[in-house]
């Protein structure tokens, strides 16, 4: 008797669109039942959803102090939304930041421009209106507050203005992940984890592309390609490991640095007399402290030998 396998595809935010949608939900799976999914909103296109997010901004996100998860309906579809409260503190504040830099660049232009007016001399090129607004517009976009910092490129005189709505819709938006869904028996939470599972795989494959080098493959005979593969997904098993373990302990070094630290422990071997001597050099604090970390038994000799 085969067993029921049920499969949910989970999307990232590149997938969603209109025509995305309505071509899921007229797929089947082998069984005839509807094909069940987790689409992540993209970025671009939280402006639609404000008039839905609205309300539960205001009664919930903006007192939270722990990741809050809500629901509401769209287009037929479960609508759920996850806050990450300390996330969309420091989403807000690196906008801000950012902001007020390109205000203090601007009242500076803006003073020059008027003490030359008032017959100031400057050494260099003189700054004009349109230099200055070229290049506060171009840094505006660089920065990617357009939305928010409007320069007038249609007046004479340099001139700016911050929209005060678009800002608030933009730190209504900090710290949100907007997923659409047609499962019916998942709670909101447990959507929200089937997502972030999908962040946690493609995790995984930058971690074989860049860590672990899983390509190139320079070996021709399948049974080689296949033994590469094999290393690399075991590579894969222990790097996973060590990052779960390092996590449960409240370790806050990444398995990259934890490595780095791990490898400059260098086993001595000398032949003095006739006779091997052999030693480890001693474990500082921090390897030390990994060990216990990662559940691996310290390194021991019969004595260890000191790099100083």
């Amino acid at each position: 008797m085969n067993a029921y396998r049920r499969v949910i595809a989970v999307a990232d935010r590149g997938l969603l669109s209109i025509d995305n949608l309505t071509e899921l939900k007229a797929l089947k799976t082998p069984s005839g039942e509807p094909l069940e999914f987790i689409l992540a909103v993209p970025g671009r296109r939280y402006n639609d959803f404000e008039e839905l997010l609205s309300p539960f901004h205001t009664k919930q996100c903006l007192k939270a102090e722990t990741e809050i998860i809500g629901e509401s309906k769209w287009e037929g579809l479960r609508l759920i939304v996850a806050h990450d409260p300390q996330a969309a503190s420091e989403r807000t504040a690196t906008r801000d930041l950012k902001i007020k830099q390109l205000e203090d660049v601007a009242e500076q232009w803006v003073g020059k421009l008027d003490e030359q007016d008032g017959g100031k001399r400057y050494r260099g090129r003189k700054l004009s209106d349109g230099g200055a607004r070229a290049r506060f517009y171009h840094e505006v976009v660089d920065a990617k507050l357009a939305r928010i910092i409007k320069v007038d490129l249609k007046s004479e005189l340099f001139a700016y203005s911050i929209d005060r709505k678009a800002r608030r819709r933009a730190e209504m938006m900090d710290g949100k992940l907007l997923l659409v869904s047609n499962t019916k028996d998942l709670t909101p939470a447990e959507i929200v984890s089937r997502y972030k599972s999908l962040a946690d795989i493609e995790r995984g494959f930058r971690v074989l592309k860049s860590e672990l080098e899983i390509g190139p493959v320079y070996h021709r005979l399948p049974e080689r390609i296949r033994a590469h593969a094999s290393i690399c997904f075991i590579a894969l098993i222990i790097y996973r490991v060590m990052r779960h373990r390092l996590k449960q302990s409240h370790c806050s070094l990444s398995p990259e640095r934890a490595l780095q630290s791990l490898r400059r422990i260098q086993r001595h071997k000398i032949t003095l007399n006739e006779k091997v001597h052999s030693g480890i050099s001693t474990l500082s604090k921090e390897q030390g402290s990994l060990f216990d970390s990662l559940s691996v038994a310290k390194p021991t000799e019969s004595r260890q030998l000191s790099l100083l």
